[in-house]
């Protein structure tokens, strides 16, 4: 008798097992879109960018630890392992290739930012939080609050990538005043979040020393990192609610991936993730991609390349057919990151903290 009285409920058995099977197939709509986005880059990786590149590092570090930890559950879930498996191996050898390029095309900018294209540079959350409504700024800035050439030179500071062999963990007045300035909207916030996760990974153990304002003086590092996403959160829900553009779909990716690296688990919900597999090109497995404009691109970058001292902001290049290097290596890397947290669900002893 008492064997039966532990038994579940019948409608709990089957409710369990449709939640599997619906997991199942959201890894499988994951695979197969990573599958087409690994496809691109063995098409373009002489042409990647290095935030494209810095995208597909991202996902290679997801990967690994989503092989290394893939919940040993049934033979469908095994077989999805042997997929990723495969998936992974294509990937090694396309970002081989791809960061040779990038060393050869752009040396300058590959020096400064080569410990970002090492997989192991980059930690996968291993326990999770949300994000609170609370945090949320009562109005922010209309403009962005930094320029990319700030923004890139505190990462190499962080990095120790400023001059050769120079000190790692340098946060100077101006970096530490940006990268904590409340307000802040769209990318500004997202690179300021980005900022912090670096110093992290980098192993930087103080970015506030030397902050002497009173209201801050109580800030860890995780606070900044609570409300920037709760911000980023925020931001999300109001692009969704004002449907989705041209404009605002990439700094909606971005914030997923870049949230989602910190451990936000709310971040990776089922109808955004829909949103972004329905923007993935078919034909060519990007995300981003304009046909209407590709000559008008291929015109633009003969004109960039007779304005050699102009400032181009890498992460908008546009490549021959039409893709966004940038929209590509966000959607990608937010895509290995639902993958994780779909793999953390299924496995019981790893289900995101509540």
């Amino acid at each position: 008798m008492r064997t039966a009285a532990l038994r579940p409920p019948a409608a709990l058995v089957l409710f369990g097992a449709v939640l599997c099977a619906s997991r199942a197939e959201v890894i499988d709509d994951l695979l197969g879109s990573l599958s087409r986005g690994v496809s691109f880059l063995e098409r373009q990786h002489e042409h990647i960018n290095l935030d494209g590149a810095v995208g597909f590092v991202m996902l290679q570090a997801e990967l690994k630890e989503a092989v290394r930890t893939w919940p040993h559950t049934d033979p469908v879930s095994w077989a999805q392992r042997t997929t990723a498996v495969a998936l992974l191996s294509r990937l090694d050898q396309s970002l081989d290739k791809a960061v040779a390029a990038l060393r050869l095309n752009d040396p300058k900018y590959y020096r400064e930012f080569e410990p970002l294209l090492t997989w192991t540079f980059w930690m996968i959350p291993q326990e999770w939080r949300s994000t609170d409504p609370s945090l949320v700024y009562p109005s922010t800035l209309t403009s962005e609050c930094y320029d990319e050439q700030l923004s890139d030179k505190c990462l190499t500071l962080l990095l120790g990538t400023w001059k050769m062999n120079g000190t790692p963990c340098i946060v100077t007045k101006p970096c530490r005043d940006t990268m904590t300035r409340f307000g802040c909207p769209h990318y500004s916030l997202s690179h300021q979040l980005l900022y912090f996760m670096i110093g992290r990974m980098k192993g930087c153990n103080n970015l506030l020393k030397g902050d002497t304002r009173a209201s801050r003086q109580n800030m860890t590092e995780q606070n900044y990192q609570d409300i920037f996403c709760s911000n980023m959160m925020k931001a999300n829900q109001d692009i969704v609610a004002n449907g989705l553009t041209e404009q605002t779909v990439d700094i909606f990716i971005e914030n997923i991936l870049i949230c989602g690296l910190a451990g936000f688990s709310d971040f990776h919900k089922t109808d955004w993730l829909q949103h972004i597999l329905r923007l993935q090109d078919d034909e060519v497995g990007c995300f981003g991609r304009d046909k209407s404009f590709i000559s008008q691109i291929i015109g633009d970058e003969l004109l960039e390349q007779l304005q050699p001292h102009r400032r181009v902001k890498r992460r908008e290049k546009i490549l021959p057919d039409g893709c966004s290097s940038h929209m590509t290596a966000v959607a990608v890397g937010a895509l290995g990151g639902y993958l994780n947290f779909h793999l953390t669900e299924q496995d019981i002893t790893k289900r995101p903290l509540s």
